[in-house]
């Protein structure tokens, strides 16, 4: 199978991932999620005519003449209105939220009065008939749609949602995620290695990325080189249902490569593998019926890039959110070699130095190492057949981490 280029896979991948079924979460429960349907309110808002500031609920006519003594019948804090009618030179001493009593039509703010009994005020102002009073449904009226399909509850929709009355929403279903990690020579952490072991990594990295996309992980270890202890474990991750599949390492066509095959022999359809992509070339994407197959590299570095490029995308798709990379454009500090046929994500350290991004690639990018994945905070982009490329010269960076500034 020839190599795919990265942006064919991607949509290939992307072509038939549908935004997953919905569930109704409480409103305590439902923030970072997408909705799945539109939200209606179930009440007006403000229910009645209520005052927007503390003062006096007074008749407009009453102080279009100043200064204007007006005598005070009664009081209405909020949640407990007046209860009478403000006739002529009448008023109410009124407080921010509280209904405006009838025959009141204005808000006199208590700054613009002087109290000189118990039961009268002077009006020092004149206020134009309405000022300071919210007409009932100024907000949102019964029935109104408040909230469109596929909008992220932030702080200012859930608080809209409760003051429509809502105490649950319809939110998109969570993606499910199964994670197998596979070879002999992997044991968890904590454990003491054998003389050709090591510590498996990539199932941490990885489970990070899907839990920040807002998706749910299920672990399912680490699968020897057994066929029928992978097959064990992909029954398992069906059985869920997982949403998502997603494998490390045994995915290539070696001795020792079993995935591939175990998965096409119980089911799989498998779409593509092998991506013109460095590092992460041995990318596998299939499907078992309507739960998605991602067999990524075993390489940690490879996993975890893959994980940025194309489970970060499959997972908004099924969430129903729209996948915004932060791609930026900046100036290489050192110069670059020119490249092959595949595409290459070098991790590198983009700063902002005099106003301009620069970006500056590790010396050395094998796919095992760690650290210098940890210590980037961007992927530079070199597109294949890329000539020679001198200092200064452009590149595109995907961020994946803040940039940090000198």
């Amino acid at each position: 199978m020839a190599l795919l280029p990265v942006e064919e896979a991607l949509q290939r991948l992307l072509k038939s991932a549908q935004t997953l079924g919905a569930e109704d979460v409480g409103l305590d429960e439902a923030a970072g999620r997408v909705l799945a349907k539109a939200v209606k309110a179930l009440r007006t808002q403000p229910p009645f005519p209520a005052s927007a500031m503390d003062g006096y609920a007074v008749r407009a006519a009453d102080i279009a003449n100043i200064p204007a003594q007006l005598r005070v019948i009664g009081i209405a804090p909020a949640g407990h209105g007046f209860s009478g009618t403000v006739g002529a030179g009448e008023c109410v001493r009124i407080f921010t939220g509280a209904p405006v009593p009838q025959g009141a039509d204005t808000i006199l703010i208590q700054e613009d009065t002087r109290v000189l009994s118990q039961d009268r005020i002077e009006a020092l102002a004149s206020e134009t008939k309405g000022r300071h009073v919210r007409p009932a449904g100024l907000d949102f009226t019964l029935g109104d749609a408040v909230l469109e399909a596929g909008r992220e509850l932030d702080a200012a929709a859930l608080s809209l949602a409760a003051a429509a009355n809502h105490t649950t929403l319809p939110v998109v279903r969570r993606p499910r995620v199964a994670i197998l990690a596979t070879g002999d020579e992997l044991v968890v952490p904590g454990s003491e290695p054998g003389p050709d072991q090591i510590i498996a990594s990539n199932s941490y990295g990885v489970a990070a990325i899907v839990r920040q996309a807002g998706a749910d992980v299920v672990d399912l270890g680490i699968a020897p080189d057994d066929p029928a202890a992978i097959r064990s474990a992909i029954e398992t991750a069906l059985a869920i249902p997982a949403d998502i599949i997603v494998t490390l390492g045994g995915a290539s066509v070696g001795d020792h490569d079993l995935v591939q095959d175990v998965l096409t022999e119980a089911g799989m359809t498998l779409d593509f593998w092998k991506i013109a992509m460095r590092p992460g070339k041995p990318l596998m994407v299939g499907r078992f019926g309507a739960c998605h197959v991602l067999g990524l590299p075993g390489n940690p570095v490879s996993s975890l890039v893959c994980s940025h490029l194309f489970l970060k995308p499959l997972l908004a798709r099924l969430s129903g959110r729209a996948h915004r990379p932060d791609m930026r454009r900046g100036r290489l500090a050192v110069a670059l070699g020119e490249n092959d046929q595949r595409q290459d994500y070098l991790r590198a350290v983009c700063r902002i130095v005099g106003g301009e991004l620069t970006v500056t690639p590790f010396a050395r990018q094998d796919s095992s190492m760690l650290k210098t994945l940890a210590d980037a905070n961007c992927l530079a982009i070199r597109p294949p057949f890329a000539p020679p490329a001198e200092i200064g010269a452009p590149i595109d960076v995907l961020l994946v981490r803040d940039i940090a500034t000198d």
